[in-house]
């Protein structure tokens, strides 16, 4: 047990810190994204259920949050949409795609405020002179490599969140987001196949199936964001 305990770091610890944070104000904001557009569109569903709202306590699905805590990636409780409801202006099915999008545009949005944060403080004088001061030998305190690693795991956690979130496989945005380009007949079939593909799914998402092409994607995003956020000034 002591050995178990000395194996987890700072670092392990500020990351679990991060994902909670995701849990609380995250995965709401990706839902709240989603109540949002819907109710722009036309659609009152979602506010009337009282799910316009940042509120994580009626947003947090326990066992999305629960992934997410453990593997990095997980999901909210679905905001329930009418597509009858919506606009005329646009087609329902593309009403629902929009809709769907919205939740992982969020993430990606909150990754990159992130990534800016994130460049300004190693940037910073105080993050400068905190790495001058590990190179000469001082004995200084972590709590700037620490805050750094939490901005990093935060935009790494957000990214991951819309590419997971992306993936055409309901209840996912992916599967709603894609069904704008296919037929009703396809949606046909992943409704009468509901609970065989949620068993699959499942397993894929506890499985490192799924883990190596999210990280690829992620980390392709993650570098895109660095490229974005050159214009971040260093202090000198």
């Amino acid at each position: 047990m002591n050995g178990f305990i000395g194996a987890i770091t700072q670092e392990d610890l500020m990351g679990v810190f991060v994902r909670l944070f995701i849990v609380l104000m995250i995965l709401p904001l990706h839902e709240y994204a989603h109540a949002w557009t819907a109710h722009k569109l036309g659609d009152d569903t979602a506010m009337y259920q009282g799910r316009l709202t940042l509120n994580p306590l009626v947003h947090i699905d326990p066992v999305g949050a629960l992934c997410l805590l453990i593997g990095g990636f997980g999901w909210a409780k679905p905001v329930p949409i009418d597509p009858t409801r919506f606009s005329r202006k646009h087609s329902m099915r593309f009403g629902v795609a929009i809709t769907a999008l919205a939740g992982p545009v969020s993430n990606l949005i909150a990754g990159y405020i992130g990534m800016i944060i994130y460049r300004l403080f190693i940037g910073s004088k105080y993050y400068m002179n905190y790495l001058m001061a590990v190179a000469g030998g001082e004995s200084v305190k972590n709590s700037p490599m620490l805050l750094a690693t939490m901005l990093s795991v935060f935009v790494t956690v957000n990214i991951g969140l819309a590419v997971f979130n992306l993936i055409p496989v309901p209840p996912l945005d992916g599967s709603k987001i894609v069904s704008y380009f296919t037929s009703p007949k396809v949606d046909r079939w992943f409704q009468q196949n509901q609970q065989i593909i949620s068993i699959v799914f499942l397993f894929l998402v506890v499985s490192p199936v799924l883990g190596r092409p999210i990280s690829f994607v992620s980390e392709k995003i993650f570098g895109l964001f660095v490229i974005l956020t050159n214009w971040v000034p260093v202090s000198v």
